[in-house]
């Protein structure tokens, strides 16, 4: 347990000063060599201010639901007795009346611990926001303010929450939706919204003015793919990417989806088909191995050929059959071999080299199996031929 010293005594007992923010800024920084850490719990303007130890008091449980919450995180709330009490004496000057001053746990060697310093410095805080808004991410821009001021106590977290209250100081009174649904029709996005019975929004289709210009241009070949746990919600994100005349590529449009089925996909279709119109359809789109994307596609855009991702299906071909292959160097022989069959440019041709691809592996029955039933069935949609 921490006890009071000389030094403390004389510092309280002879300190005034000229304004409660000086008192609190001094006592502060005087416990803060210390290794610990004073918030204030209770202030009167003019009158007086009750700075008390930060780990002091004990967590409550703050759900109304009638429930109790599990805590997933440790409290360092361990009702530290510690307080202190400043007060503007009859001269007009700021003192100090202790009220207890024994502290239930050793000093922190590390006071970075304690949130209070974790907090940025006046001149540290346009810093962090221009590079926010660069996007550069919170440990980058925690190294460029330690490269200024190496004593910096301040962690990723710091940086985590400093963007979090900025965020929501933007907003105002704005819940989160209306705030984007408001960006949108600033920047001149088109987008589409479906909501269930209870008026949440299940999906939610936009597009960029520049990207519709895009899509409409070059209307001939599309990419579609969807993306996982990349929003707080965990919903799937289904990414339409054209590509030119140039052979470049540029995004169409962003579909958020509450589940990925083909019902969910027939409405982001259905909404990309809108910014289209009907003179400006697909005639190729390509996808991974996505039943119900492809089922969709075959009824949205019936006219349109549906080509599957070779570069997807290696991928699969890799984690699948990798494991039935003792040797690098044997598997990387059977994966040139499955891309001989893949590229065959003759129907004759991938005959003849399917037949010798599974002559040549078939004590690897797994590995072939696993191809004959999963990738064979769809040929025409990613064979050469």
């Amino acid at each position: 347990m921490a006890s009071v010293n000389d030094d403390e005594k004389l510092y309280l007992e002879s300190s005034k000063f000229q304004s409660r923010d000086e008192l609190v800024k001094s006592v502060r920084a005087f416990y803060f060599n210390k290794g610990f850490g004073l918030s204030i719990c209770n202030s009167k303007k003019d009158t007086f201010v009750l700075l008390k130890c930060d780990r002091g008091g004990s967590y409550r449980d703050r759900n109304d639901g009638g429930e109790t919450r599990k805590r997933s995180t440790v409290t360092r709330l361990i009702d530290c007795p510690f307080k202190i009490e400043g007060r503007k004496g009859w001269d007009g000057m700021w003192i100090f009346r202790t009220k207890c001053m024994k502290h239930n746990h050793e000093q922190s060697s590390d006071i970075s611990g304690h949130s209070l310093f974790r907090r940025l410095p006046a001149d540290c805080i346009e810093s962090v926001k221009d590079m926010t808004k660069s996007g550069i991410p919170p440990r980058q821009i925690l190294c460029s303010l330690r490269q200024r001021d190496p004593n910096l106590p301040a962690n990723s977290r710091t940086i985590y929450n400093f963007n979090a209250k900025v965020r929501r100081e933007n907003l105002g009174n704005r819940s989160m939706v209306d705030a984007l649904f408001e960006e949108l029709q600033v920047g001149g996005f088109w987008y589409d919204i479906l909501y269930d019975e209870q008026g949440h929004i299940t999906s939610f289709f936009f597009a960029h003015p520049l990207s519709i210009k895009l899509a409409k241009t070059f209307s001939d070949t599309f990419v579609m793919d969807c993306t996982y746990k990349i929003n707080r919600y965990h919903m799937p994100l289904l990414d339409i990417i054209g590509v030119s005349c140039f052979n470049t590529s540029f995004y169409s449009g962003f579909a958020f989806l509450e589940r990925e089925d083909e019902e969910s996909y027939i409405w982001a279709l259905n909404a990309f088909k809108k910014i289209l119109g009907s003179e400006n359809q697909p005639s190729v789109i390509m996808t991974d191995r996505e039943l119900a994307l492809m089922n969709a596609i075959s009824k949205v855009f019936p006219a349109a050929t549906n080509l599957l991702c070779v570069w997807h299906i290696e991928k699969n071909v890799l984690a699948n059959c990798k494991k039935h292959f003792k040797r690098e160097a044997e598997f990387d022989i059977f994966m040139s071999s499955w891309k001989n069959v893949i590229y065959s440019i003759t129907e004759a041709i991938f005959l003849n080299n399917w037949w010798e691809f599974k002559l040549s592996y078939e004590v690897k029955k797994e590995a072939i199996d696993y191809i004959t039933n999963i990738w064979l069935p769809w040929k025409e949609k990613f064979v050469s031929a």
